[in-house]
Formats: structure tokens, C-alpha cells, sequence
């Protein structure tokens, strides 16, 4: 150590030219000049001495240049001035060394800041918050990373010109942002924000040098000036698409290039978030829009569940009010059950019984239950609402405008509060009017309805029954005195009838258990129904949830070729096989399982109290082995099997539909994989369904845009190569995936009968290019077996052909085998129809089926079409049988006098082998690939040698 008062002086200079220095208070200027020039003197590595109490020493550390001078209070030793220069350099290493820690330590802190908010954004587009407020929160996010407390977010279309500020956050500028609303460019022609679009590069700097810079002049109605103004372009497939912007109004020079930096990293994120919410957005609205099919039919379904449920809750209303008229204590009790009853079928809040006194005089009110009105117990009849429906002896509806005008025409006048809504209906004793019994409503939400007039006319018809017999029961009472002689030779008569009223009460007690139970129950095999079914699933759902550890499975069962039954031997038949399969599978199960059929051939079993998952397996498997045991019907022996699904419940399922719905999605992939098996459903079956269902959505929507066109492939003469013919096959213009092939659709297509839609609008493109394209050469069609089934197929194709103009003498259709087979005579009368106006048939893949002479000569077959299979083998180890073959197939051509198309040449020896064979025509990429029909390039050879 130096001696107390010592002076310290510390200079340094880095790689780049950049100095520093440091010294003791009270250092003295020649001291730090002195440092300065041994900082600048290129005696690296000694240290001087300047008398006794001067040190100067310089080295280098860590890639900088370090020049020390001190100056002692005292004088010091050679030996102690060595070891203070080895002190100091060792103090000044540990120095650099801290500081240099202690910056990875915030390069570190700002890594793992900058990952969090990276991660968090990723976060945020797969959140299920709206787009306003993800926004919200990625404002707050970068928010984190720098000062950004004024920051927008704007989307760019290149192609319309148009940008939208998608989100925007000022603090000054009063500018409100619609999202929606695209602006022209052309309005905004002096806004920094469009000159960073154009030019593409991050910006950085007072708004002010940055507009005089791009040569933008100053518009106020773009916003204020900021102090410092920071935007970065979003960039997709290096087109601009948008930009990010941060600015300060008070703080000048307050974004680096490390936020430029960063602002440009973070915003390519932000890009990949808001496409992944588009994308996640899009997909929402596919699946709420059918979701929202799916609830209209639900709706419908609900409905009808509805009408039956109202039509049960009447019926136990009218049961009730039968008894009422036994069981009742007293009137004011009878009135308040049939209040009761009134209010669970309609709103009954403010609610009253009328009636007319013996002697017409008074209008009584037994029974008076009103928020606002205080009506009086008995009074004069007036030229009230009661009174109009008494005197006219028609129920009355009225809303507030009918009431005023009823009031106008002088027909009644206004007692009491006004109601906004009025229904009253007459109470009938023998065709007289006796009394009203009337609901209100003081608020414009509840207005009764023709069905509410119904409905309490209805009632009332009861009621006034029911009364007249409860009224008689009191008159009873009264004058129990005066009948006291005559109870006991009554007394017989009454028990008698009250045997014969509890009867019908019973009874028809036992009617609604019986309609109960029909209505949770198969009317067929007595199991439980659909209804039942989701009845006991959702509890175990919600036992499931309340953390019962029990575990539970849905199996969704279909019979396998069960139409074949109905068809062959009769649907009462196919009623007895449904029955002894639902007595199977009941035999199969525990007691704490339930077994439902769901309708037609399909059954549903709920197992509960599973040891484990693999018992829903294991069940399934006894199911299968059960069912496929022989059983006698309609004298027949029959070896029925199933197709099984299992869904196991796990947390993500809240309905019983959603389990059933997978099962169902299971058993599909059970019947698919060859029928008799079951399946265990799992996330693969799920996505595999929602890419169906999308698949089919785009289908739709590529029938509406008619995004199908014909591609064509030339059909040459193998001799000279000259082309004779094209085959339009069919491609779907998708628009993400680009042309696709039918291997891609046609399943889906099939399966929900659009296929054949999209066929017609092929046709159409394909009729309509040959009307435009003249020459000789002909274009074939491929025609599905399902068109074969109609029976108006070639007057429909012959009068498209007509309608677009073209000439059906270059039209050609190509079927397969099966066509011909399916409907024999239906196919032949159709192709007879086609020749005789001009349209040949060609055969296509033949070889692959039956090949049989016998319906070769039955049906007009211009051309055979040899599959490509055989031609392929003509090159490899199945030379010598494809050889064969062809020749057999030419052999048959010939006796017949048609002609041969070999399919699939690709190269020149197939080509050359299908001549020597005899083989006139070839088509295959060695001669072209499928091209699209616009624009075509297509060249044929005069009429006769296209023929």
C-alpha cells in the first residue's frame, strides 16, 4: 500500500480507440498528463521510475492498453515499488474481470427477459383471448423490453394498397383506430408510417429529421412530432406486410440501435402470433359455423322435445287440477294450487280468479294475486277488461296499443293499473259464462301469445269444472247440518264415487309413468334410448368432476351388414335379430352398466366402475364373440357381427355427446379397417375427423366457386406418335394446397354424395372447351358407376353437350368393369342412347376385373384401355405374365373388332413393346403429362386418322 495522501492515476484505451481514465480526488494535472503519455509511449511492459516517489508502469489486459502513475507521499524502495505495481496489476485484472462478469450478467438478464417475452407472445396466439386483446397484452409485453408507452401495430396490403392500424396506443395523438377499416395509401401520401412501408427498412430518430430525410412533408393530421421515433417493417417471404412503431414525445435520443435491434427481432414474432390467431381465428369460424348446423338441427330436435314436454306438463296440469277438486281443503286453497299450476305453464305472476255472484248483481274476486293492483273483493260490473270478456264470451288478448283502442271505441274502460299485456279467458258452467280467469303483465318483456290463449282457455275449461265441483264441496259443508239425516244413506253413494275418482287418478297416474317410460326407453327392445343414455353419462361426468376416482367408457356398436337382413328378409325380421342382439349384449354387462340402442342398427354401452382401461377392451371383445355366435330368424341361421368404438372419459370431455361422438368417430375406423373389431379412440381419429370435416367445408365452398377444371392427357398413335385424343382428367383448384387430384377429395366426395356435382361441373368445362377448340381429335370423360344408376344419365349428358355447343361425334366416356356389371340392362340402354348420338364408349383399367368375352359382345365398346399395371410389369420380374397378358388382351380386341389404349407408357421400350404387340394407341408421361385446359397447345391429326 502507498502511504496516506498519495496521489492515483488510471488510464486506459480499449481495441476500438475508445479511453477512460480515473484518478484520486485531489490528483494534480501534471500527474494525469503524465499517465496520458505513458499511455501513448511504446515501452509496453516496464515500469520508470521519476525519482523516489514517482511510479509509472503500462501493459496490456484483456484486449486493453492500461497506463498507471502514482505519486508517493514518501519515498519508496525498489522493492516495495515492485510489489505495489504487482498489487496494482493484480487489483486492476480483478477489476476487469467483475465488470466484465457483471455485463454478461445483463447480456444474461436481457436474454432470458427477451425469451420470456418471446415465449409469452408464442403463448398469446394460441390463447383463446380476442384479437384486441392479445393485442393489449403484446403492447404490454414490449412494453417490458423497452419504453414503448406509445406503440402501434399496422397492416399493409401490397396488392389493394390499403393499410389497417390493426392496434394503436398514444398517448397524444387523438387518432382512433378502426381495425377493420382499410386506408389507402393514397390518403395517407405524407404519413411517416407509409414511408416506412415503402421503404422497407427499420427508422430510427426525431420524426422531424426522418420526414426531411425520406423528403415527407409535414402533415398535422398525422399526429404530433415525437422527440425520438422508432418503427421496423413485419416482413413474410421478404415482401412488407405491415410495421411496428414506438415513439417518444419528451425524451429525445431514447431508442439505441440495441431497441432497433430488438424491435426488429421481436417483431418477426409478433408477425408469426398474429398469423397464428388469423389461422386459429379462420379455423374457429369453420368449426362455429358448423357448429352452428349442428345446433340448428339441435334446435329443431329440442323443439320437438319441447312440444312433448309442454304437452306432458299440460296433461299433469289438468290430472292435478282434477284432483285439486277432491283433494283441496278449502276454496281459497284450491284457488292458490290452481294459481301454482297456471304458473307452470305460463307467466302467472299477477294472476285472478272473477266471478259473477247467483244473482248477476255483483263481480266477486275470490282470488286476486297482483304487483301493483289492489283490486276490490267484490264489486259492480263495470266496463272493465273482465267484464268485455264476460259479456262477449270470447277470451281476449290485448297488448297496450289493443287495449287503448278498445278504450277509444268506448268498449271498456280502464280500471285500475295499466297492464301492458292482458289475457283473459271465461270460466263455462253449462254454457253460461260464470266468471274470468286472467294473467297480466306490467313490463314490455313479457307478452302472452296466441299459444298462452290456447293454453289457458284450455285450463280454464277444467278449471270451471273443477270449480263447480269444489264449490258444490263447500256448499257440502255448509249445509252438513241440514244433511246430517241423509250421510248415511249417501254415504255409500259418495264412497263409491270417490273409489271411481281415485281410479281414474290412478290410472292416469299410471299413464304418465308408462309415457315417462316410453319416453326414455326403445319402443322395439325396451332399452333405454339416446335420451337415457346421455342422461346417465353427463352423471357420470359430473360425478367424475365432484372427484369420484371411478373409471368409465362408452362403446358405440353397429351391426355389420344389417341392411342386407331388412332387404333379404324382411324388416320385421331384421325387428327380431335387434332384439335378441340387445339381449346379448345385456347378458355381456355388470349391473352397474347401461346398454341403449340409439336407432336403426347402432347400440351404446355406458361400463362404470372399470378395474381399468383395458376392461373396455375386454368387454368389447366378449361383445364381438356374443354377437357372432349363430342365431335363428325367420327360420334362417345368421352369423351376425358388430362394428365396436371405444371412447375412455378423461378430463377434456364436459358432455356426454362429445364421448359419444368419439366413439362413434371409432367404430367408423373399426368398420373401415374390415368390420367384426373394435377400436380404441385416440387424438389421431380426432384430428383425422376435423381434417374430414374441413376437407368437406372446402369441397362445398370449391362446388360454389366451380374451382374444378380439366387437365389433359394426349392419347397418341404409337406408330408416329401423332396425337388422336386427350382423357380430361379432373383437378380441384384448392386454394391453399394448389390443384389437387381426385385421390385427394374423392372419398369425402363419395361419402356425402358431392362427387357427383363436381363431375357435372367438369363436363361442362370439358363441353365447353371442345365447342371452342375445332378439330377432329376426340377428349373422353370418366364416368362413375353411380351416374350408370340414373336413368336419365345420357339424355342429361347428350343435352349439356348440346347446350354448350359441341360436337358429341369427339366425345368419348370411360367406365370401368363394374359399370357395366351393376345394372346390366339400365348400362346397356344407356350406351345404345350414347352411340346412336355419336358418343363412344372406351373401357377403362380392363384387365383388372372379369375381362369376359361374354359382355364384351353384349355392350358397344369402341375401345379397350389396358391398365397400367400390366404395361409397368412389361419392364421387370413379371415380364414374361404382363407379356402374356397383353397379347391375350389384344387377341380379344381384335376378335371384336375394337380398338386398345396402353395406359401408363413412360418409356420407350413399353412404347415400342406395345407396337410390336399389335397395340395402335398408347398414352402415358412419355408422350405428355396432364396439362390444364387453358391455355391449351393441343394438336391433332386430320378427321379420319383421329377416328
Amino acid at each position: 500500500m502507498l502511504p496516506t495522501g498519495s496521489k492515483l492515476v488510471l488510464h486506459w484505451r480499449d481495441a476500438h480507440g475508445h479511453t477512460g481514465m480515473s484518478a484520486v480526488a485531489g490528483t494534480p494535472e501534471a500527474l494525469r498528463e503524465q499517465a496520458v503519455a505513458a499511455l501513448e509511449g511504446c515501452d509496453q511492459g516496464r515500469h520508470r521510475s521519476r525519482g523516489g516517489t514517482d511510479i509509472e508502469d503500462v501493459w496490456e489486459e484483456a484486449g486493453l492498453r492500461i497506463a498507471v502513475a502514482a505519486r508517493s507521499k514518501a519515498p519508496l524502495t525498489d522493492e516495495t515499488r515492485s510489489a505495489w505495481l504487482a498489487v496494482a496489476r493484480r487489483t486492476v485484472a480483478a477489476a476487469l474481470a467483475s465488470e466484465r462478469s457483471q455485463a454478461r450478467i445483463e447480456a444474461l438478464v436481457k436474454a432470458q427477459r427477451l425469451q420470456r417475452a418471446l415465449y409469452e407472445i408464442a403463448d398469446l396466439a394460441g390463447s383463446g383471448l380476442e384479437m384486441p386483446d392479445m393485442l393489449a397484452r403484446i403492447h404490454a409485453v414490449v412494453g417490458g423490453l423497452m419504453p414503448a408507452e406509445n406503440f402501434y401495430i399496422v397492416l399493409y396490403d401490397d396488392e389493394a394498397r390499403t393499410v389497417r392500424f390493426l392496434y394503436f396506443a398514444d398517448a397524444m395523438d387523438t387518432f382512433v383506430a378502426d381495425p377493420e377499416q382499410a386506408l389507402p395509401l393514397s390518403e395517407m401520401s405524407n404519413s411517416l408510417t407509409v414511408a416506412l412501408l415503402n421503404h422497407g427498412k427499420p427508422l430510427v430518430g426525431p420524426s422531424e429529421e426522418l420526414r426531411s430525410e425520406l423528403g415527407v412533408p409535414r402533415d398535422p393530421q398525422h399526429g404530433p412530432d415525437s422527440a425520438d421515433w422508432l418503427g421496423v417493417p413485419l416482413l413474410r417471404d421478404g415482401r412488407v406486410c405491415g410495421a411496428i412503431v414506438v415513439q417518444s414525445y419528451d425524451v429525445p435520443s431514447r431508442y439505441s440501435g440495441e431497441e432497433q435491434a430488438l424491435l426488429e427481432y421481436v417483431a418477426q414474432h409478433i408477425l408469426t402470433a398474429l398469423d397464428r390467431k388469423n389461422a386459429q381465428v379462420e379455423l374457429e369460424n369453420r368449426v362455429r359455423e358448423r357448429t352452428r348446423d349442428l345446433q340448428r338441427a339441435n334446435d329443431e330436435l329440442q323443439a320437438e322435445i319441447v312440444e312433448r314436454q309442454r304437452a306432458e306438463q299440460l296433461q299433469r296440469a289438468l290430472y292435478r287440477i282434477t284432483e285439486l277438486s277432491v283433494i283441496a281443503g278449502s276454496l281459497e286453497r284450491f284457488y292458490a294450487e290452481v294459481h301454482a299450476i297456471v304458473g307452470e305453464l305460463l307467466y302467472a305472476r299477477n294472476f285472478y280468479i272473477a266471478l259473477m255472484s247467483a244473482d248477476g248483481q255483483l263481480l266477486e274476486f275470490p282470488y286476486i294475486v297482483d304487483e301493483r293492483d289492489v283490486v276490490s273483493r267484490t264489486r259492480k260490473p263495470a266496463k272493465g277488461l273482465t267484464e268485455y270478456v264476460m259479456f262477449t264470451g270470447e277470451p281476449l288478448l290485448a297488448d297496450r296499443a289493443r287495449i287503448d283502442a278498445l278504450h277509444g271505441e268506448g268498449k271498456v274502460q280502464s280500471v285500475g293499473a295499466h297492464a301492458r299485456c292482458w289475457l283473459g279467458v271465461p270460466l263455462v258452467r253449462d254454457d253460461d259464462v260464470v266468471g274470468v280467469i286472467a294473467v297480466q303483465s306490467y313490463t314490455p318483456d313479457i307478452a302472452f301469445t296466441e299459444r298462452d290463449q290456447e293454453l289457458l282457455t284450455f285450463v280454464a275449461h277444467h278449471i270451471g269444472g273443477s270449480l263447480e265441483r269444489k264449490r258444490a264441496q263447500e256448499h257440502i259443508k255448509v249445509a252438513h247440518a241440514e244433511l246430517e239425516s241423509r250421510v248415511e244413506s249417501r254415504t255409500s253413494e259418495l264412497a263409491e264415487a270417490n273409489r271411481q275418482l281415485r281410479a281414474q287418478i290412478g290410472e292416469r297416474v299410471r299413464a304418465e309413468q308408462r309415457l315417462t317410460h316410453q319416453a326414455r326407453h326403445d319402443d322395439l327392445t325396451g332399452l333405454p334410448n339416446r335420451a337415457h343414455l346421455i342422461e346417465q353419462l353427463d352423471a357420470a361426468i359430473e360425478r367424475a368432476r365432484d372427484g369420484d376416482d371411478s373409471r368409465f367408457a362408452m362403446l358405440f356398436l353397429d351391426l355389420d351388414r344389417f341392411k342386407l337382413v331388412n332387404d333379404s328378409i324382411g324388416h320385421a325380421s331384421g325387428d327380431d335379430m335387434l332384439i335378441e342382439v340387445g339381449r346379448r349384449i345385456s347378458g355381456v354387462l355388470g349391473k352397474h352398466d347401461t346398454v341403449a340402442r340409439l336407432g336403426g342398427d347402432e347400440f351404446a354401452v355406458l361400463l362404470e366402475r372399470m378395474p381399468s382401461p383395458v376392461h373396455a377392451e375386454e368387454v368389447a371383445a366378449q361383445l364381438l364373440g356374443v354377437l357372432g355366435q349363430p342365431m335363428v330368424v325367420a327360420g334362417r341361421e345368421l352369423f351376425p357381427s358388430a362394428s365396436i368404438g371405444i371412447a375412455l372419459w378423461g378430463p377434456g370431455y364436459e358432455r356426454g355427446e362429445e364421448l359419444l361422438r368419439d366413439a362413434d368417430a371409432a367404430m367408423y375406423r373399426a368398420k373401415s379397417g374390415g368390420r367384426d373389431r373394435s377400436m380404441l379412440f385416440d387424438a389421431q381419429m380426432r384430428a383425422e375427423a376435423l381434417r374430414l370435416l374441413d376437407l368437406e367445408a372446402d369441397l362445398r365452398r370449391a362446388i360454389n366457386r366451380e374451382a374444378f377444371e380439366p387437365w389433359m392427357q394426349p392419347i397418341v398413335r404409337l406408330s408416329d406418335g401423332e396425337v388422336v385424343g386427350h382423357e380430361a382428367l379432373l383437378r380441384w383448384n384448392h386454394e391453399q394446397q394448389g390443384p389437387l387430384s381426385p385421390d385427394a377429395f374423392i372419398g369425402v366426395g363419395e361419402d356425402n354424395g358431392l362427387i357427383e356435382q363436381v363431375d357435372w361441373l367438369m363436363y361442362r368445362r370439358v363441353f365447353e372447351w371442345l365447342a371452342s377448340h375445332e378439330g377432329g381429335g376426340y377428349v373422353s370423360i370418366n364416368v362413375s358407376p353411380s351416374h350408370f344408376r340414373s336413368e336419365d344419365f345420357a339424355s342429361r349428358l347428350l343435352g349439356l353437350v348440346s347446350a354448350c355447343g359441341a360436337d358429341p361425334n369427339r366425345l368419348r366416356i370411360e367406365i370401368t368393369e363394374v359399370t357395366l356389371l351393376d345394372d346390366a340392362p339400365r348400362a346397356l340402354r344407356t350406351l345404345n342412347e350414347l352411340r346412336e348420338n355419336g358418343v363412344y364408349a372406351l373401357l377403362d383399367d380392363f384387365g383388372t376385373g372379369f375381362s369376359a368375352l361374354s359382355y364384351l359382345h353384349r355392350f358397344p365398346i369402341q375401345c379397350l384401355k389396358i391398365d397400367r399395371s400390366f404395361v409397368a410389369g412389361l419392364e421387370g420380374e413379371s415380364h414374361m405374365e404382363s407379356l402374356a397378358l397383353i397379347r391375350a388382351i389384344l387377341a380379344l380386341a381384335a376378335t371384336l373388332g375394337i380398338d386398345a389404349v396402353g395406359e401408363g407408357v413412360e418409356t420407350a421400350y413399353q412404347s415400342d413393346t406395345l407396337r410390336d404387340l399389335g397395340c395402335v394407341y398408347g398414352q402415358g408421361f412419355l408422350f405428355g403429362h396432364p396439362q390444364p385446359v387453358s391455355p391449351p397447345a393441343l394438336h391433332y391429326p386430320d378427321d379420319d386418322a383421329a377416328a
